[in-house]
């Protein structure tokens, strides 16, 4: 008698069919949905925080943020459909969750501040996504440009550059509010921030992934309930509305915020780039540089559509490439089903309105774990790196700290030309072009590079010659400033410039 072992996984119970790629396996379609809502809900916090973020830089009122957040997450579900199911050159059929990346929050918000409004940034993604639409082919050439040392260095800076938004947020979000930095305000965000903490810490995976989503819904509960959250404007405007074409107004063209959007663009390849091939090695399936190719060609048309519909930037969403590995479920129709959750999510305008009718104080205490987060993450792709007799710690030292600049002192450029100030105002790009031009110079141009480039090498490793190590006999040690032999004697030290005649 013939007997087939069963398959306990969570695929096999929702009715996965045999597939040659792991990939290209089908669930049912009520599997697909709700595998499909729950990579919703891990990305749902961070594709909403950078319309927020940008809409809050910009004026915008509170019925214009909640069209900005409709409109990301619509456009982040066609993106998502795109990249999953794929045409002819787009599209890695992957399970990759596309959505606004954080890499260009900063930037943007330093285009805003710059005075070209939210229609130049609109105007600097469409033209630097579509020259990193036509560099795609070239890029697994640029790419070794673009190592840890680099990516790590400007996720740490996105991180720590956004920081300040959640103190603000935290504070209130409204400088001239006669509440902004209350107690109640911070308590509020400190309260939030627990939340998160303690959800965190439980057992349950699942809650322990939707904690930030979570935490935000307590924490505007309790707002509610003791007065500090106003939902009277929810209401009005459309509920079930198509995203419209250059709603915020035609996008404008400054050659500054085009050529600082392009160092995001760089950046959000390169991680689009690392994500692909992790997603890879997790489902277990061939990736080769021909699929590289068409995800990264997928992400830079989204980008580069995306603002005629009030959209930014558009990339994989690491933290969806982890529920992947934590899940098991590999199939890319479980993300195709998300992404058109997140299409009929962005038609509904009215759910945008209520996002952003949560009070600041609590987008605050989420933002601080949030970003950090981001942050961490950096730090995390940084241990990777060999710092070891070479000039890694001065290239991440000094990217970071002149990254940190335009933080620690927002007027610092505003001396300069605008051109200037519109590219090293915003620290992410402060940060890459200062990784990207050290690396280049200590890790490329070998050229006058030694054995003892500075005090940084000598710090990152000790290095002792073998001449010297010839010298020394069994059982010699150092004590107290001076070289004891065996017998417990002192070896005399002949100075340098004695030795040398």
């Amino acid at each position: 008698m013939n007997l087939k072992k069963k398959s306990s996984s969570p695929a096999a119970k929702a009715g996965r069919q045999p597939s040659a790629r792991p990939e290209d396996q089908r669930l049912s379609i009520g599997s697909s949905f709700a595998y499909g809502f729950q990579h919703v809900l891990t990305m749902y916090g961070g594709i909403i925080a950078p319309p927020l973020i940008i809409g809050a830089a910009a004026g915008m009122s509170s019925q214009d943020i909640g069209l900005l957040i409709a409109a990301c997450l619509f456009v982040g579900g066609l993106a998502t459909i795109l990249q999953t199911v794929g045409i002819p050159f787009f599209g890695s059929k992957l399970p990759l969750v596309q959505g606004v990346s954080f890499a260009g929050v900063s930037t943007m918000v330093a285009i805003v501040h710059g005075g070209g409004g939210i229609q130049s940034v609109f105007g600097s993604v469409i033209v630097a996504s579509l020259i990193g639409l036509a560099i795609t082919p070239l890029f697994s050439k640029i790419i070794r440009f673009f190592p840890p040392v680099v990516t790590g260095t400007v996720i740490t800076t996105i991180g720590l550059t956004l920081m300040p938004v959640a103190a603000n947020w935290a504070m209130g979000g409204n400088s001239k509010a006669p509440n902004y930095g209350s107690v109640a305000n911070i308590g509020l965000a400190a309260a939030t921030m627990g939340i998160v903490l303690l959800l965190s810490k439980v057992g349950s995976s699942t809650i322990s992934r939707l904690s930030i989503l979570l935490a935000m819904i307590i924490g505007t509960a309790i707002a509610f309930v003791t007065g500090m959250a106003d939902f009277s404007k929810v209401g009005q405007g459309e509920i079930v509305a198509f995203p419209t074409p250059f709603a915020f107004g035609p996008p404008t063209f400054h050659l500054a915020a085009i050529i600082s959007m392009l160092i995001v663009i760089l950046v959000t390849l390169t991680e689009t780039s690392a994500d692909i091939i992790a997603v890879g090695e997790i489902v277990g399936t061939k990736v080769d540089s021909r699929r590289i190719g068409d995800g990264l060609r997928a992400d830079m048309l989204s980008s580069a559509v995306s603002p005629l519909f009030g959209s930014f930037t558009q990339s994989a969403f690491a933290q969806n490439v982890g529920l992947v590995a934590i899940t098991g479920i590999k199939s890319r129709f479980v993300v195709t089903a998300g992404g058109v959750i997140l299409v009929v999510l962005g038609l509904l305008p009215v759910l945008g309105r209520v996002v952003a009718a949560v009070p600041t104080p609590v987008l605050g205490g989420a933002g601080v774990v949030l970003f950090g987060t981001v942050a961490a993450s950096g730090i995390r792709t940084l241990s990777k790196v060999e710092y070891r007799n070479n000039m890694n710690l001065i290239i991440v030292a000094a990217s970071i700290g002149f990254g940190m600049i335009p933080i620690a002192a927002p007027a610092f450029y505003d001396q300069f030309p605008s051109w200037f100030g519109t590219i090293f105002h915003s620290g992410i790009s402060s940060a890459a072009v200062m990784a990207i031009l050290l690396n280049l110079l200590f890790n490329h141009l070998k050229a006058g590079n030694s054995d003892n480039q500075s005090v940084f090498v000598a710090g990152t490793g000790r290095v002792v010659r073998e001449e010297d190590l010839k010298c020394l006999a069994d059982g010699d040690r150092y004590e107290g400033g001076k070289l004891i032999d065996c017998d417990g004697k002192e070896v005399p030290v002949e100075s340098s410039s004695k030795s040398d005649h």
